[in-house]
């Protein structure tokens, strides 16, 4: 877990510490207070933020910590499964609706949605079922595009 504080004046430092966070694929559990499954890589993301919040002008502490229970532990990772499932199912419908472009754009949609992919799975601790249809549905894609390109 993460505690930390920024000033809100200047508020650049503070969006971009947020940002950061949200790519790493924090769940928020209070204002100031975000938690990762542990693991030497996300260990050292969170410390590598708190230097930022302290360069800042802020305060940070990184804690190691252990839900009370195991409903609680349940929740967390149900708050972060959720958190990455509406980007995944965005993922799935983009690449559902880029079957029907032109081949070259279909190419272009595939390289840009692979990615996407790559990005999400990076904080993507506790895969949700919509990881598969994302990964299916681009899939898809790639066989119409090497089709397209067969005939």
């Amino acid at each position: 877990m993460l505690a930390y504080r920024v000033p809100r004046q200047p508020s650049t430092p503070r969006i971009a510490i947020w940002r950061r966070l949200k790519r790493l694929g924090i769940a928020q559990l209070l204002d100031g207070l975000v938690a990762l499954p542990l693991d030497s890589r996300t260990r050292e993301a969170l410390e590598w933020v708190a230097d930022d919040v302290e360069a800042a002008g802020g305060e940070a502490t990184v804690w190691i910590a252990t839900p009370a229970s195991r409903s609680q532990e349940r929740a967390l990772a149900a708050q972060m499964a959720q958190a990455v499932a509406s980007e995944y199912e965005a993922v799935a419908d983009e690449a559902s609706a880029a079957g029907e472009q032109e081949p070259w754009l279909r190419r272009r949609t595939l390289a840009r949605l692979r990615r996407e992919l790559n990005r999400i799975r990076r904080r993507d601790f506790f895969p949700p079922a919509e990881r598969e249809r994302a990964e299916a549905a681009v899939e898809q894609l790639a066989a119409t595009l090497e089709e397209a390109v067969a005939k």
